[in-house]
């Protein structure tokens, strides 16, 4: 659908400059905002290359051992059928620490480890288990301490304030997990 959307608004919005004489305006923003993509891509760049490198430290020190010892009782919680010696626990726990901590950057790769062992351990391959439908729901809830993503934007843009929204996401983040995980344990029953 997107791909029908999307070239109708960049066809719409190239008729409407001509018939407005504002052809120039928008070859102007399209350089801009190329300049401006690339900026950012380079701030990103060095804040997922510390994170990553992080996490990559931390996987091998006791300390995610630690956090993933405190997440058993949530973990078994929230999914049952996944036994704690398994690889995929340590994968889907490695991933939670990870957007605790706001590294999304880093948790993306160990998300997709994860869904890639539970998929592997899927009988039907065809439609997800209930551990991979709650993973899912988790991951896109995100539940973050610190939204280091968000700041890291809030801050190549000059904000005065790049950590001031911290408590709204926190706020809203549990509220969508909450009813997430709330409504998921329902329908899987």
């Amino acid at each position: 659908m997107l791909n029908k959307i999307w070239p109708f608004f960049i066809i719409f919005s190239f008729v409407y400059a001509i018939f407005n004489g504002n052809l120039d305006s928008v070859n102007q923003s399209i350089f801009d905002s190329a300049e401006d993509a690339v900026n950012l891509c380079i701030t990103f760049l060095g804040t997922i290359c510390l994170w990553n490198g992080i996490m990559q430290i931390a996987s091998t020190t006791t300390f995610v051992n630690k956090l993933s010892k405190l997440l058993k009782p949530i973990m078994k919680f929230l999914f049952p059928d996944i036994n704690e010696n398994d690889k995929v626990y340590n994968e889907i726990s490695m991933n939670i620490i990870a957007n605790v901590f706001g590294l999304g950057n880093a948790a993306t790769p160990l998300g997709l480890k994860a869904m890639k062992s539970m998929q592997e351990q899927n009988k039907d391959k065809d439609t997800l288990s209930n551990s991979m439908a709650m993973f899912i729901l988790i991951n896109t809830a995100s539940l973050q301490l610190i939204p280091t993503t968000v700041i890291a934007i809030r801050n190549s843009l000059g904000s005065n304030n790049p950590t001031g929204f911290i408590i709204p996401v926190w706020i809203s983040s549990i509220c969508a997990l909450t009813a997430g995980v709330i409504s998921a344990k329902i329908f899987m029953k």
